[in-house]
């Protein structure tokens, strides 16, 4: 693999977002009336009227301009406008954050979930680090995290979700990310604790003893769940939780959690359909293709965990897959308006047309943030 295709993919990512993307979600993607963000743009860059506000993309948006100050903007109004937005909104009288309020700010889903106490947990580490006279924010995510271990903690392990599916991997994952935010900032402390307890959860539980690959969703005893469910398998989450075992076995010096890592990674790889080479959305313990549909996010997945996991020995073959799914991660950029994406991409190599969700732009910040890290290694 030659190393300047990397590079120049990586030249050309970093153009459409600091050129594009970021002054385009900024100006357009902004409510700069009522405050937060849009859930969507349409392809022609308007946002749809009486779109009611997920709590996960006020979060997201806030993270993607707090890590995005290489943006010659204004980054500083930008970082906040979500999470500022999501405390004054969406807050219940118990901590948490409520999952659903109108374009005007009411609530419409009081529900609180674990997903989003997450994402604001991200967000509020990645604002509070670039902004650390916002000392509110630190003070509100330890309440929070507070409010979550009392409310949530299951006596088996982890934490349990709110609705149907109460005892799901996903928003483990998110919540590690959080936490391990949290713990560049303030190591040793109640964050380095539940960082720990949660991979070895994902190692013990959400990985199968015997496939090594991760499941979805399981019962009160973190076996995998009744039903279809308990079947599920998606090659995004693989690289998603490669990505993060990774990270935390180089942390903490654990060989056992990278070589976990490199086999979620291989499990990934067998949801690539050879055809796009995109990561399909979803297969069953057997491998099997059940949602043929190739979502962005699980492109975006795959580049960060082939990058990350190519580090120490400067694997070519992992670098080449990064290259192969920088490659088709693209195609979900080629769009009139410059700085928009599609999300579905389908077998027959078309894309859905709709409007661009919002909640895209945290997974292709964070890659292009790891494909420029990579490429200046190379």
């Amino acid at each position: 693999m030659s190393e300047s295709t990397l590079k120049d993919l990586a030249h050309r990512f970093d153009h459409w977002l600091n050129d594009h993307a970021l002054p385009l979600w900024w100006v357009r993607g902004a409510d700069h009336e009522q405050g937060g963000y849009h859930e969507l743009l349409g392809l022609d860059g308007v946002s749809p009227r009486g779109v009611p506000r997920r709590a996960r993309v006020q979060s997201r948006q806030s993270y993607c301009y707090a890590i995005s100050q290489e943006w010659d903007g204004p980054w500083r109004q930008a970082a906040p406008h979500g999470i500022d937005y999501l405390i004054a909104r969406y807050k219940q009288d118990d901590g948490q954050f409520c999952t659903l309020v109108s374009p005007e700010g009411d609530v419409l889903d009081s529900t609180c979930m674990l997903y989003d106490q997450a994402f604001a947990l991200l967000a509020m580490a990645a604002v509070f680090n670039v902004m650390p006279e916002r000392t509110d924010l630190r003070d509100t995510a330890h309440n929070l995290f507070a409010r979550v271990r009392a409310a949530r903690q299951h006596p088996k392990g982890g934490f349990v979700e709110s609705g149907k599916h109460r005892f799901i991997s996903n928003p483990h994952m998110h919540l590690l990310e959080a936490l391990l935010a949290w713990r560049e900032i303030e190591p040793g402390t109640v964050w380095d604790t539940y960082v720990d307890h949660i991979v070895d959860l994902c190692r013990t539980k959400f990985i199968d003893a015997r496939g090594g690959f991760l499941r979805e969703h399981f019962d009160e005893d973190w076996n995998p769940a009744a039903g279809d469910s308990g079947h599920v398998v998606e090659p995004g989450h693989q690289f998603e939780w490669a990505w993060l075992l990774a990270r935390w076995g180089t942390l903490r010096g654990e060989s056992g959690a990278i070589a976990a890592a490199r086999r979620l990674f291989e499990h990934g790889l067998r949801g690539v359909d050879p055809k796009r080479d995109a990561a399909v959305h979803a297969m069953n313990d057997r491998f099997s293709v059940t949602v043929p549909t190739a979502r962005l996010w699980a492109q975006t997945e795959r580049i960060k965990a082939a990058l990350i996991l190519a580090k120490p020995r400067r694997d070519e073959r992992l670098l080449d897959e990064a290259r192969k799914g920088a490659e088709c991660l693209w195609r979900y950029f080629e769009t009139d308006l410059t700085g928009l994406w599609r999300d579905k991409y389908e077998p027959d190599g078309t894309f859905v047309e709709e409007p661009a969700p919002a909640s895209s732009f945290y997974h292709i910040v964070l890659c292009i943030a790891s494909l420029n890290q990579a490429v200046k290694a190379l």
